[in-house]
């Protein structure tokens, strides 16, 4: 479940909520009672596991980057492999 951050209308109070993406949003301040409203966010990252490729292989072959950036195996793991770079 996704945190929410919220911000007071009336007495400028934040707050963040544990809340299921379905529920309702918060709409009362429990500071003053005022109008809450929901602030945007970046929102949070997402962790993958097992390198860009998921099989330990290059990303070059599937993005045509490396996972580096360069164009060109870099020599280190994930990247590289014996003798390469």
């Amino acid at each position: 479940m996704p945190t929410y951050e919220y911000e007071c209308l009336a007495c400028a109070h934040h707050l963040e909520a544990f809340q299921a993406m379905n529920d309702e949003a918060l709409a009362e301040c429990p500071r003053c009672g005022g109008a809450l409203r929901r602030v945007p966010t970046a929102g949070g990252g997402v962790i993958v596991r097992g390198g860009a490729t998921g099989a330990g292989g290059c990303a070059l072959e599937t993005t045509g980057r490396t996972c580096c950036g360069r164009e060109a195996r870099c020599g280190k793991p994930p990247c590289g492999g014996e003798g390469e770079g």
